[in-house]
């Protein structure tokens, strides 16, 4: 089977969703089931299971059978960044987490310095680290130097549904990372953006208000995890090339003539 493999440990599901934004809990546990996602992202800054309101919400996504992923959106520096992974793994007994530092608070970009000092210090302290990063190859591998296994590049800014910005960029990552597992994180706004993302050949795909917000959220999370399965099926099929120039797809050899009247 084709899996997916983060630090060591292997997947079946290539559609990570986030919690946050759906009409309903009902609905946010009926869309995750459509999706057959086993990640789900969970922010302690929204909600935090010491109190009674986190500790229901909490209860709902365990109930849910996906494994949690904290994350540590909100925060704007590595220090403050490393407290809170250290909260979460108190809380949830868990030591993978998805950091994230905000360097600009308009458009939501990572800081690569604090991203990186932060990265540092979490694995040095046992954690599994999935960095929410930009597509720049420098940054990837300073994270790869301080012992990150696995990267999340985002595809356009958090919450735009621009799709994938920059093909460029994100294509080099892929050529030049060819062994690293890169999880396309944040700005995806269709599922042909999944598709494209991943018969580009990026590992998986994360998301939270595509699905959320649209109007049928269960609906659009089966769509995204068919337009991830096409989009991976695709890959490992073997796209085809593109070319500049027309090429008959049916072959003219040994096709007879026919004769013209006299």
């Amino acid at each position: 089977m084709d899996h997916l493999t983060l630090y060591g440990e292997q997947f079946n599901a290539r559609l990570l969703l986030g919690s946050a934004l759906y009409p309903s809990p009902q609905i946010m546990l009926d869309s995750l089931a459509a999706s057959g996602t086993e990640w789900v992202t969970l922010s302690l800054r929204r909600q935090n299971p010491a109190h009674a309101q986190g500790d229901s919400f909490w209860q709902l996504l365990r109930d849910s059978g996906c494994k949690l992923l904290p994350n540590t959106a909100g925060c704007t520096s590595a220090s403050e960044a490393v407290n809170l992974a250290e909260m979460s793994r108190e809380l949830f007994d868990t030591p993978w987490i998805k950091l994230e530092v905000i360097g600009d608070d308009y458009n939501l970009q990572p800081c690569p310095f604090g991203l990186v000092a932060a990265a540092q210090t979490l694995i040095e302290r046992g954690f599994k680290v999935l960095p929410y990063t930009t597509d720049d190859l420098v940054l990837a591998r300073k994270l790869l130097d301080v012992g990150c296994q696995a990267l999340m590049p985002w595809g356009a800014p958090i919450g735009t549904g621009l799709g994938l910005m920059n093909p460029y960029n994100l294509r080099t990552l892929r050529d030049r990372l060819p062994d690293t597992p890169l999880i396309i994180d944040a700005g995806l706004g269709a599922p042909s953006h999944a598709a494209h993302a991943m018969e580009m050949g990026f590992d998986a795909v994360l998301l939270n208000s595509a699905v959320a917000r649209a109007c049928d959220p269960v609906a659009m999370a089966r769509a995204f995890a068919l337009a991830v399965s096409a989009g991976r099926t695709a890959y490992c099929a073997g796209i085809m090339a593109p070319s500049q120039t027309a090429s008959p797809s049916t072959p003219t050899l040994g096709q007879p003539l026919l004769a013209m009247p006299q």
